[in-house]
């Protein structure tokens, strides 16, 4: 499986220094995409001395968001970016569009009832994320979906 992969270990803001890491990959929007996404957050999270707890959470988030948007749009791949700044990341998925009726990969509808297979996924983000959200592409095709999670001393 090819991939893109852009890590930035520092930034400059306002002339001063704060810790900023960043990770870009894509991969083909097929299923085993999912798992080689969870593999490629654990590393880079491991990587960069992400505690435990954490690792796992975005684990559960990415797999979520990236299986929705294999299994819920005509895409060909789909993108993923991490990005760490002090005590705060942020993990970003884009599809490239192309679901049922428009409806963006992030945003589907439950579907299943508390014991069905499907429909948990968005509940589970929720419930690990402190924030997440859905914007379309600036191009009008595809979405973003993210969500943020506090860690560390300053996380709530």
């Amino acid at each position: 499986m090819a991939y893109f992969s852009d890590v930035r270990p520092l930034e400059r803001t306002g002339g001063s220094v704060e810790r900023a890491l960043c990770d870009a990959f894509h991969l083909p929007a097929i299923g085993a995409s999912v798992a080689e996404a969870r593999r490629r957050v654990l590393a880079r999270l491991t990587d960069w001395g992400i505690g435990t707890m954490i690792r796992e959470d975005v684990q559960l988030v990415v797999s979520e968001l990236f299986t929705n948007a294999v299994r819920h749009t005509d895409s060909e791949r789909v993108d993923c970016e991490l990005r760490v700044t002090d005590a705060r990341l942020r993990l970003t998925v884009t599809d490239q569009g192309g679901g049922p009726a428009g409806r963006p990969a992030g945003v589907r509808p439950e579907t299943g009832g508390a014991e069905g297979e499907n429909g948990r996924g968005l509940l589970l983000v929720s419930a690990l994320a402190d924030a997440w959200g859905v914007r379309p592409c600036a191009d009008g095709r595809g979405h973003t979906v993210w969500a943020e999670l506090g860690f560390g001393p300053s996380a709530p």
